[in-house]
C-alpha cells in the first residue's frame, strides 16, 4: 500500500528516544537494514511499495530485467506495509509520505517529527496530513 500524505509515527513502545540506524553486515543486510539504507540515501525518491517490493527482490537476487513480473506476482498477494517496519517498531523513525507517495524518514527526537505529530502540517492541497502509527512491537495491556 502507498501512502499519500501521511505520516507514520514511531510505535507506543518504541525503545529508543531517537532515530537509531539499523544495525548492518555488509555481506547480507537485514530486512531493516536494507529498507533504512534505500530511504535515507534517497529521501522522498521511492514510493513505499516500492521500496518494500525493492528489498523483497534484492534479498532474492532478482535481475532487473525480470523486476516488472516479480513485483506484479509479489503484489498479487498481500503484504506488509511499513507500518510495520522496524524502523518505527524499534529504531525510532518516523514515515513521512509526500503527495505523490514519495517516503522520507524523520527521527523522533527532531522537531520536523514534532510539526507531524501535532497535526499542524498540511499537504500541497491544503488538507491536513494524515496521521498514522507504528505497529506495536507487544500486545497493549489490557
Amino acid at each position: 500500500m502507498d501512502y499519500v500524505d501521511t505520516f507514520i509515527a514511531v510505535a507506543d513502545d518504541c525503545p529508543v528516544a531517537r532515530g537509531t540506524v539499523p544495525p548492518s553486515t555488509a555481506s547480507n543486510p537485514s530486512v531493516v537494514a536494507r529498507t533504512y539504507q534505500l530511504v535515507a540515501e534517497q529521501p522522498y525518491r521511492y514510493t513505499s511499495g516500492d521500496v518494500v517490493f525493492t528489498v523483497f527482490a534484492d534479498r532474492r537476487g532478482i535481475p532487473e530485467q525480470e523486476r516488472a513480473a516479480a513485483r506484479k506476482e509479489f503484489y498479487s498477494r498481500s503484504q506488509a506495509c511499513l507500518r510495520a517496519s522496524d524502523l518505527g517498531k524499534r529504531y525510532g523513525w518516523g514515515i513521512h509520505a509526500d503527495a505523490d507517495g514519495r517516503i522520507a524518514l524523520v527521527g523522533v527526537e527532531t522537531p520536523e517529527y514534532a510539526e507531524f505529530v501535532s497535526g499542524q502540517l498540511r499537504s500541497d492541497s491544503g488538507a491536513p496530513v494524515t496521521l498514522t502509527k507504528a505497529m506495536r512491537s507487544s500486545r497493549a495491556p489490557r
